[in-house]
């Protein structure tokens, strides 16, 4: 008898904690993370407070920029000149607790997955790895840590990046934010 009592409340108890998981916005559902993005290429799911930007892009660039994700206002990353497209950071310094995620579309010949750093994981179905530096290359703008994640796609040589800058306090809950979006991506592209 007691047994079975043991066991109706650990089945509750995982129910429970599969609803707490669902509301939290951990299942992969764009919906449920906040706010979504959508365009002809992915989809995905984020924070409320981050707010996206997509800039128009002059010139010809090794990379496609297809959304930046912020916590705070950007600035245009890109200026023209003469002699070319220079690009930068859409921030100048982020703030506390602050986070710019860059997704952009690269590629260069030779690159291959298999040689990218970082630990295997899956996004949108794509084989990709992610590589955490403290502070990283996000550290020009004042982040305390960056996680880069290179995303497979199905042209050879191409890659789908990802950059997450993250400045403290609340790295934890950045990262917990980060790895929510990244569930939640799907491509469109074929």
């Amino acid at each position: 008898m007691r047994s079975r009592s043991l066991a109706r409340r650990s089945a509750a108890a995982v129910v429970v904690v599969l609803l707490a998981i669902s509301a939290a916005g951990c299942g992969g559902d764009p919906s449920k993370a906040g706010a979504t993005f959508h365009n002809g290429f992915l989809a995905f799911g984020y924070p409320a407070a981050w707010k996206p930007s997509a800039f128009k892009i002059a010139g010809e660039l090794h990379f496609s920029p297809v959304l930046y994700l912020s916590s705070q206002s950007l600035h245009q990353p890109c200026r023209t000149k003469q002699r070319g497209t220079v690009c930068g950071w859409p921030v100048d310094r982020l703030e506390p607790g602050g986070a710019l995620i860059v997704w952009e579309n690269r590629g260069y010949p030779g690159w291959s997955l298999d040689a990218a750093s970082g630990t295997p994981l899956k996004v949108g179905g794509r084989a990709a790895k992610q590589l955490v530096t403290r502070p990283g290359q996000c550290s020009a703008i004042g982040a305390d840590e960056t996680i880069a994640v290179a995303i497979q796609r199905p042209i050879p040589h191409n890659w789908t990046a990802v950059t997450a800058c993250l400045k403290g306090p609340g790295l934890a809950k950045s990262e917990r934010e980060l790895d929510v979006l990244l569930a939640s991506t799907r491509f469109l592209e074929r």
